[in-house]
């Protein structure tokens, strides 16, 4: 993960989900089953049978909402929770061929305490899944006419066996000092890979080094006039990270974490991406170059993919040619923030570095077709570039 000595954080991130649960609803499968069909379901989606869905987002004002839905036909059963409450509230329902949407919540003693209904949405471009709808309390409750508004987006999670991804998060408010922590970042659970807590131990020790360097930096120094310096009217200091899975599997995980950090002060926050790819086969955290063919020219490759695609978005984003042959020149301090996906690289831009803080964060993404011979087809994404 690259390290911005400009910033006292960096880092990591994340979110999560919280709900409640006439007979127990079936626990959703620990473990996800072969897909053995293909089910046409319209606006409902092409489905496999058995298939597990993890999806990330809100409800209503909460904004950490996490669900694992195992969809067998047309039949949908698992389990939802918000990250600060932690509690999973089973649930299960239906989708029919045109992706109307329903699931019934339940409390541990098998009760029914929540409906959502909604629409089952697959993206023609990526096949990627969004519910959303509303949520109220079952109807034969009071005040069933109520509705509050949901969303959620599906994560490209796809273990097998019982292994999950779930967000732990740390969170500060630190009236004396007038700042605030807001971090959340992944952590992967099951499973008997050993490999999966080096990786659980390699992005908790980044991010609580990040949280303590920020935190060190907003202790005062010996003989400081806090009240002076930090009044308590005053807007405060915040560090604030979150997380996007980009691709979640038994041998990849690779994570784009978007920090942004305000100092007392300053003109506005500092906002930027950080990355982190870690390969679960062999236990490490990868390079860049671990992706290629030893000695292979993929920099500039990819330098000039990336700027003749920023080329094509500067009208419309507002950057400029000479700032975009700058920053995306074939350097490796300018890609230093990259995912894998299955389709491409992604590559990161943040404010800045291809244009003017007012255009925000960039990104490309870089096919496989345009970097075929230049990776290691026995590396970690060999298996996308055949």
């Amino acid at each position: 993960m690259k390290i911005r000595p400009s910033l006292v954080v960096v880092c990591l991130l994340l979110s999560v989900g919280c709900r409640k649960n006439s007979t127990p609803p079936p626990a959703p499968p620990t473990t996800q089953p072969s897909p053995v069909a293909q089910l046409d379901h319209s606006q409902g989606g092409t489905t496999v049978v058995g298939e597990t869905k993890h999806f990330k987002g809100s409800i209503g004002t909460s904004l950490d909402l996490q669900m694992k839905l195992v969809r067998t036909g047309d039949q949908l059963a698992g389990s939802y929770f918000y990250q600060k409450v932690g509690t999973r509230i089973d649930v299960r329902g239906t989708v029919d061929k045109d992706g109307n949407l329903t699931l019934d919540e339940f409390n541990p003693k098998g009760e029914k305490t929540g409906l959502f209904k909604g629409i089952w949405t697959v993206d023609p471009k990526d096949g990627m899944i969004t519910l959303a709808g509303n949520w109220s309390k079952p109807v034969d409750q009071k005040d069933n006419d109520k509705k509050t508004a949901f969303s959620v987006h599906e994560e490209p999670i796809s273990f097998t066996g019982d292994v999950d991804l779930v967000s732990k998060q740390i969170k500060e408010n630190n009236k004396k000092l007038n700042f605030e922590v807001a971090v959340q970042y992944p952590q992967l659970t099951g499973g008997n890979n050993p490999n999966l807590e080096k990786f659980n131990q390699s992005v908790g020790a980044a991010v609580t080094k990040k949280v303590g360097g920020f935190k060190k930096d907003m202790t005062p120094e010996e003989g400081e006039n806090t009240e002076e310096t930090r009044p308590a009217d005053s807007m405060g200091s915040d560090l604030t990270i979150s997380y996007t899975v980009v691709l979640a599997q038994d041998d990849l995980v690779s994570i784009n974490f978007e920090v942004s950090s305000y100092f007392q002060g300053a003109a506005h926050p500092n906002s930027y991406s950080e990355t982190f790819n870690y390969d679960l086969k062999n236990g490490k955290q990868l390079k860049l170059a671990d992706l290629f063919k030893p000695g292979a020219k993929y920099l500039p490759a990819i330098a000039t993919y990336c700027i003749a695609d920023l080329k094509k978005q500067a009208t419309e984003k507002g950057l400029m040619a000479e700032e975009i042959e700058k920053g995306a020149a074939a350097k490796a301090d300018n890609y230093q923030g990259w995912t894998i996906t299955k389709r491409g690289l992604g590559m990161y831009f943040d404010p800045y570095q291809v244009g003017p803080y007012a255009a925000g964060p960039q990104f490309v993404l870089v096919p496989y077709s345009n970097l075929k011979d230049l990776i290691n087809p026995d590396g970690p994404v060999g298996q996308f570039a055949k």
